[in-house]
């Protein structure tokens, strides 16, 4: 077990200058503290990160340990998740001169009232360093006076950067989290780097709340002001950042974050690849984890649908050893889960095999939302059909979410459709069954007739598009 460091101070680096906070809440998100002290090139728009006005960059690493520029909505991230990192806001890009994407957005008349701008120069300046700039490294900021027009232009003369100056020498050097525990007169919040620590965290403190990328966490910090009294962050643990890869099974740690999962295991499962595009914006996805997207248990989640259909189960840990559980009997009602005291998820374990005697696999996602990538779903869902070589249905997963308590499989019409032909007559028999298999709730999104629709159609949409 290592010995977690004492620190009386929170310290990072902002735009070069390193940072010494004493008794700071690390629940303050990091946009708050850049309003406070006067940092106010990062505006404030929604704070939910949803609209990418308080983007700014940290430096981090990808799975390979390699350093990279990450676009963060820094309205959900806590300032104790940034100890030991370094933060680069709108005012530290300029040196002496305006930045390359600066003199873009001064060309092309990317500005108007000015407010999103330091946002999407932040989302740029990002995938500058990174090698492509293009309108996936602005689809989460929003432009109030719709001049997406000339950003869009300001993006094309920069789409294929080779830069060379003093931000790409900061990318030269690797970035590593050490041990922390940072303690004030009443919050506490540890960053551990090894398995067994948190484990014995959680015996200390069993009420203690754990973080990953705090992008659903975030909300509560930003929106709702509130403060937790333990904070346990898994940023630093290398055993949930591993990514395992056989002819059976693809096993992907649960603090791994979207992002890279998007990049690196793309091809893989074309449901998981479509879901994760229609996530969330790239701010998101580069803090989102895998493991937090299960663990917090909404029924809104997106993830759970793909992994229910392609009959994923988690590996969870504790200090008494681990076991692993089919996701399908990992939630057990509204955002409550089979997760027991002092125990985290591991990893997720997806299988790569179809079902004995299939000889082809369809499968596929979908996210019906109001505003693609930035937006919560109405209903997200997920189909997997093996079929025979007769063309019959060997096996069928046919998940969802946004339609009840929890997100949740349509077992009645699973097996109401094994071995039967995979044709329009079937499709249009388990359409009338799936109309009446969820009782989704009328809400702000949509109502319980318009859920209902979806719900059905979902399942004939994907049998036009995989044939």
């Amino acid at each position: 077990m290592t010995t977690q460091e004492l620190a009386e101070q929170l310290i990072l680096t902002i735009n070069g200058q390193q940072i010494h906070l004493k008794q700071v809440s690390p629940t303050q998100t990091l946009l708050h503290y850049l309003q406070e002290s006067g940092r106010t090139g990062t505006k404030e728009g929604c704070g939910d990160g949803d609209c990418g006005a308080c983007t700014v960059v940290l430096v981090g690493g990808d799975l390979d340990g390699q350093p990279i520029y990450q676009a963060v909505n820094s309205c959900l991230i806590p300032l104790g998740s940034l100890a030991g990192r370094e933060v680069i806001t709108v005012e530290g890009i300029s040196n002496g001169q305006l930045h390359p994407v600066q003199l873009a957005m001064v060309e092309t008349g990317g500005s108007q009232c000015g407010y999103c701008t330091p946002g999407f120069v932040m989302s740029m300046f990002a995938a500058y360093y990174n090698g492509v700039v293009d309108d996936a490294a602005v689809e989460g900021n929003l432009c109030r006076c719709t001049g997406y027009v000339p950003i869009r232009r300001a993006a094309q003369l920069m789409a294929n950067p080779t830069p060379c100056d003093h931000f790409t020498e900061k990318l030269q050097h690797s970035v590593s989290l050490t041990p922390l525990s940072y303690i004030t007169n009443d919050q506490e919040f540890y960053r551990p780097t090894e398995l067994e620590d948190v484990f014995s965290l959680l015996q200390q403190h069993p009420t203690a709340t754990l973080i990953a990328g705090g992008t659903d966490l975030g909300l509560e910090m930003s929106h709702h002001r509130q403060s937790f009294p333990v904070l346990i962050s898994l940023e630093a643990i290398a055993e949930l950042h591993e990514i395992h890869e056989t002819a059976d099974v693809l096993e992907i740690g649960a603090a791994v974050p979207l992002s890279q999962i998007e990049n690196r295991l793309h091809g893989i499962f074309p449901s998981l690849d479509e879901m994760l595009h229609w996530f969330a914006a790239r701010q998101v996805k580069n803090r989102a984890t895998l493991g937090g997207n299960i663990g917090t248990a909404s029924p809104i989640g997106d993830l759970p649908p793909v992994l229910l259909s392609l009959d994923a189960q988690l590996r969870i840990g504790s200090a008494s050893g681990q076991r692993t559980i089919a996701l399908a009997e990992f939630f057990k009602g509204y955002r409550m889960t089979d997760l027991q005291a002092g125990e985290v998820i591991v990893s997720v374990r997806i299988p790569k095999t179809i079902a004995p005697g299939a000889t082809r696999r369809l499968s596929q996602s979908y996210k019906i939302g109001k505003r693609g990538t930035d937006d919560i779903s109405i209903v997200a869902a997920a189909f997997t059909i093996d079929l025979d070589g007769n063309n019959q249905i060997v096996s069928a997963r046919l998940a969802y979410g946004g339609v009840a308590a929890t997100p949740v499989r349509a077992i009645a019409v699973e097996e109401m459709l094994l071995g039967q032909t995979w044709n329009a007559a079937t499709v249009q028999a388990a359409k009338a069954a799936l109309k009446d298999t969820f009782t989704p709730l009328t809400d702000l999104r949509g109502s319980a007739a318009y859920c209902k629709l979806l719900i059905a159609n979902l399942f004939e949409k994907f049998f036009v598009e995989v044939q």
